[in-house]
């Protein structure tokens, strides 16, 4: 289960699997840039529509792609909606709801509309690059790029011991639900209440061990990063033409 949940989901094979992680990186923060400081929501879309079908090319799922964009979509929605009834002056709509009037807003559905083209355009973007990458090489792209070390170890930890904990999480909440745990609000509340309680101490006990077994192996507080082969030169030639390309219809 463990192998099933950490498991990537990417193509190895794939043109942009192959690529170094650290070219994908800095490709991907100069395509963030140019959507966040661009004006209207041609070239997020652009950018957006591109993203999705490199991700749909890499093999992956409708299904994954939903849940991964489910959290980012609601905020983009949530947005739009406050833009629409809370900015502007120039009345679009009137919505009566429940003896309230809700004035609608041409100008507020624009700025709102850009904000959401900006939010999907980042996103698409960002899981280009996680689909495409594992973790580990992800980690050792960002400690190239002078990201603190303390912050890659205390990631790389969290990745590993994440999904022992969510095991720990099955476990026990199939156990509940077995000796019916979660029969009503009050029940599933106490239920609910226990498994995270339960978690916290398994993390805190998982948290020694690791300290423990980690400093008799020597770790010295730097953790090893993989080793970086040189750039290949076709590669940073063709992401440079790719990036190029859509700053240029960015600044048309």
């Amino acid at each position: 289960m463990h192998h099933h949940l950490s498991r990537q989901n990417f193509d190895p094979s794939h043109w942009v699997s192959s690529l170094d992680p650290r070219i994908k990186l800095l490709s991907a923060f100069a395509l963030l840039g140019l959507v966040i400081s661009s004006q209207g929501i041609g070239f997020p879309l652009l950018v957006t529509v591109v993203s999705l079908v490199l991700c749909l090319n890499l093999g992956v799922t409708l299904k994954t792609l939903a849940l991964r964009f489910s959290e980012p979509a609601f905020i983009a929605v949530t947005v739009l909606v406050l833009k629409l009834f809370c900015a502007g002056s120039v009345a679009l709509f009137t919505w009566r709801v429940a003896g309230i009037e809700l004035v609608g807003h041409r100008d507020g559905l624009w700025e709102g509309l850009q904000i959401v083209g900006r939010i999907a355009g980042g996103v698409t973007v960002l899981a280009v690059v996680g689909f495409s990458t594992p973790f580990t090489e992800l980690m050792a792209a960002l400690s190239w790029l002078r990201v603190p070390q303390a912050l890659i170890d205390v990631a790389l930890f969290a990745w590993r011991y994440l999904f022992l904990l969510l095991e720990d999480a099955q476990v026990v909440y199939h156990a509940q639900r077995n000796r019916l745990g979660y029969v009503g609000y009050r029940r599933g509340l106490s239920s609910f209440g226990t498994l995270a309680g339960v978690l916290v101490i398994k993390a805190f006990d998982n948290s020694q061990s690791v300290t423990t077994a980690m400093v008799q192996r020597g770790y010295d507080g730097q953790m090893p990063m993989l080793l970086h082969k040189p750039f290949v030169a076709r590669e940073v030639f063709c992401s440079l033409i790719f990036v190029s390309s859509l700053a240029l219809i960015r600044f048309i």
